[in-house]
């Protein structure tokens, strides 16, 4: 296993109810702790499942000391990964410094949106970011919000110059790219995980180790399980609880992510529904089908609100 596990979660950051420009420590918690206690290796804070876009650099801190501080007082294992992607390098730097110096055990950095650079700009960005800082990186590669795409050449080359850049979530929905990397670059050395809870199996199939997951925040037992019955051989089991949950993933994603992924949460007492414009809640219209599938996969919260 990869020091940041199988199955990692890129957490959603609570606001209070009624007021989304106020951070909802309490219910953070309680979030980490139903995370933790339902099989999640490693918790990623500040990705964009977290609306980073529109947080502060001083609730980003803020977040990750508390998840930090929430993990270690539960006696468990589990990493805490900072999201220190910024389309300009000199701000991603500050960030990995700045997580690094508060206790992160990783970063999550994403590849540059709206500018647009080439493949050698994207290798001077990962270089310059990864000699300076010392903690481990996982690439983050998706096309779909950041247009251009990472080519595997470039990955399997960064990876080879740098030895903290140790994983990738790759979120291409390319299955042959993750071919390609894995050709060079075996699994003890460097790790991929789907950008995608529905690619998962499929990109395990192709040499993926594990993925960042949205759905664990709601079936993390069930995720695990499906990855390690992949992993003992358990094909059958495996592609059984996909297609269970296979509805669930793309339920999850039926409006812009963490719309859906709020509200369902909400629905099991965790946390509230609340995001930042730009984004907005489901109308009730919408929320009927979620909660209908919640019962009907027995989702239900490991903390009490």
């Amino acid at each position: 296993m990869s020091q940041f596990g199988s199955l990692i979660t890129a957490m959603i950051t609570p606001f209070r109810a009624g007021d989304a420009y106020k951070l909802d420590l309490a219910a953070a918690e309680r979030l980490v702790e139903h995370l933790v206690l339902t099989g999640s290796d490693s918790i990623i804070v500040a990705g964009t499942t977290g609306e980073s876009p529109t947080l502060t650099f001083e609730e980003e801190a803020e977040l990750l000391k508390l998840v930090i501080a929430k993990t270690k007082s539960l006696g468990k294992n589990t990493k805490v990964i900072f999201g220190a992607g910024s389309n300009c390098t000199l701000t991603a730097i500050e960030s990995s410094q700045r997580a690094e110096k508060l206790g992160a055990d990783g970063l999550l950095i994403v590849t540059p949106y709206y500018n647009k650079p080439n493949q050698r700009g994207l290798s001077a960005h990962f270089s310059a970011i990864a000699t300076k800082t010392s903690l481990p990186i996982i690439l983050y590669n998706i096309p779909g919000r950041c247009v251009i795409n990472m080519q595997a050449e470039t990955i399997i080359q960064l990876a080879k110059a740098h030895s903290n850049i140790i994983a990738l979530k790759e979120a291409s929905n390319n299955i042959d790219q993750v071919s390609r990397i894995r050709q060079d670059l075996s699994s003890d050395k460097f790790q991929i995980y789907s950008g995608d809870d529905s690619l998962t199996l499929p990109m395990m199939a192709a040499g993926a180790d594990g993925v960042i997951s949205v759905a664990s925040h709601l079936v993390g037992a069930e995720m695990q399980q499906m990855i390690s019955d992949f992993k003992a051989g358990r094909i059958a089991e495996a592609q059984n609880q996909h297609r269970r949950l296979f509805p669930l993933f793309s339920a999850l994603f039926a409006e812009p992510n963490p719309t859906c992924l709020k509200a369902a949460l909400a629905i099991m007492g965790i946390c509230g529904a609340d995001l930042r414009l730009p984004l907005v809640q489901l109308n009730p219209e919408q929320l009927k089908p979620l909660q209908e599938l919640i019962t009907a996969l027995k989702i239900k919260s490991k903390v009490a609100a």
